[in-house]
């Protein structure tokens, strides 16, 4: 045990003592300034000249009401995402594009080869009248037990096409595809005729041919007037009438056979 005392000393042995510390201790105060409690010294009276970094000023306090919130944007009646009643929205016909009297004066004008048409109307892309008039040719056709739905579409599209660029290249304004398909289309009225002929008679014979021969020019003379009407192509009604006497002739095709 002597030994490992002997050892303790000699390892901690340092010239540290109490009493150098609380000379340390006393000479931090002063006689002017003696040492005072920092709770004593500081007054909480008086305002901070700083605040520290971090920390949020605090806010002005809230004088408006209390579930009242202060407006601060109005919006005015035509930026409001939603109107005040129903009475200023546009019928959904309308929205749609299908307007009944255009409808109405446009089968008149095929109806009457003779008329003077409309470009104005004429030159709108209605679609409404001709699907109309499509399925009926196609209902028609099914009375006599021919299912041709799909010929009827087909040919219809390749027909709109093919008068699409021809009538680029021919006239100097130019014209949608949905024009000539709306004109296209009512012209096939007087084929459903033809296709309700069939109904009732043969169209194999001599008078079924000459019946198909006037329906054919029938539905190419109101193509042809409502084209050149529509884009300003006077003089040149015989050269539109013939690619639509075409395409009209293989309709006849699909009633007469």
């Amino acid at each position: 045990m002597s030994g490992f005392d002997t050892f303790n000393t000699d390892f901690y042995q340092s010239s540290y003592s109490v009493d150098d510390q609380n000379q340390a201790a006393q000479g931090y105060t002063n006689a002017e300034t003696p040492y005072k409690p920092y709770d004593a010294q500081y007054d909480y009276s008086q305002p901070m000249g700083y605040a520290p970094q971090g920390v949020m000023q605090p806010q002005q306090p809230y004088t408006g009401q209390i579930f009242q919130p202060t407006q601060t944007y109005t919006p005015s009646p035509s930026q409001s995402m939603y109107g005040s009643s129903f009475d200023d929205e546009p019928p959904l016909l309308e929205e749609l594009g299908i307007n009944f009297d255009h409808i109405w004066q446009k089968t008149l004008t095929v109806l009457h080869p003779m008329k003077v048409a409309d470009g104005s109307i004429m030159n709108e892309t209605d679609l409404a009248g001709p699907m109309v008039f499509c399925l009926a040719f196609g209902a028609t056709l099914l009375l006599t037990g021919k299912i041709q739905f799909g010929y009827v579409y087909g040919i219809s599209a390749i027909g709109c096409l093919g008068m699409y660029c021809l009538l680029n290249l021919m006239s100097m304004t130019g014209v949608s595809f949905g024009c000539v398909a709306s004109v296209l289309g009512y012209c096939l009225l007087p084929m459903i005729l033809l296709s309700t002929f069939g109904v009732l008679l043969s169209l194999q014979g001599m008078l079924g041919i000459i019946l198909t021969a006037a329906i054919i020019g029938w539905c190419s003379l109101s193509a042809s007037k409502i084209f050149i009407s529509a884009l300003a192509m006077d003089g040149q009604q015989l050269l539109v009438a013939y690619p639509c006497g075409l395409l009209y002739g293989v309709f006849a095709l699909i009633s007469v056979f």
